[in-house]
């Protein structure tokens, strides 16, 4: 089954975009919606209001230029995997185009279809494991604060102000899963005559 994505292209030059939106139609790994955009700003206001899986961009648009075009549209939406396919051949622009958030850097002309689809298919399953690891490193460091936790019934204040039983402060902020039992002690504390019945 072909998997399902919103594509947003960020591209001036018509037949550019018509050769990459070819290559994206005809694919038989994933089925495209395809969102075109000529300028920045405009693609910027597209990405705010609709869902995109992966953006493409072009760096030389006419209200961007060059390396700043991504990073403009990356800071206003870190989570969109974004892939530069752009005529600058430059390997220092493209090493920092990746180590600013940029999932991949391509020249227009070089990949083939192929390249190109298994590029959209690896940005996006990467920003979704990023995405999935960012939420549980939150979570890890939600855990590794101090717990304000009454010394007598244990009961554990939240960010609210509100005292919740320890099961359930953990199972809402990690996957602890609890099951319950009582210990030894307990019993004899709880259930004296239980405890003294027995031989």
């Amino acid at each position: 089954m072909k998997q399902q994505i919103t594509a947003l292209l960020i591209e001036d030059r018509y037949d550019d975009f018509l050769l990459l939106k070819e290559v994206l139609e005809s694919s038989e790994d994933i089925s495209v919606t395809i969102l075109h955009e000529l300028r920045l700003e405009s693609a910027m206001s597209i990405a705010q209001s609709t869902h995109i899986d992966v953006a493409i961009i072009d760096l030389s648009l006419p209200d961007s230029f060059g390396l700043d075009t991504f990073i403009r549209f990356h800071a206003k939406n870190p989570l969109i995997p974004s892939i530069i396919l752009t005529g600058t051949k430059n390997k220092k622009l493209a090493f920092e185009a990746v180590c600013k958030g940029a999932q991949d850097y391509l020249y227009k002309g070089e990949p083939s279809s192929t390249a190109i689809i298994r590029t959209i298919r690896y940005a996006i399953e990467r920003q979704r494991l990023m995405t999935e690891l960012k939420t549980a490193l939150d979570h890890v460091k939600q855990l590794q604060g101090m717990l304000p936790i009454c010394s007598a019934c244990k009961r554990i204040r939240d960010d609210q102000g509100y005292w919740n039983r320890i099961e359930s402060y953990l199972s809402k902020h990690s996957q602890v899963k609890f099951s319950h039992g009582i210990c030894p002690d307990c019993i004899k504390k709880l259930y004296p005559d239980i405890v003294l019945s027995q031989p």
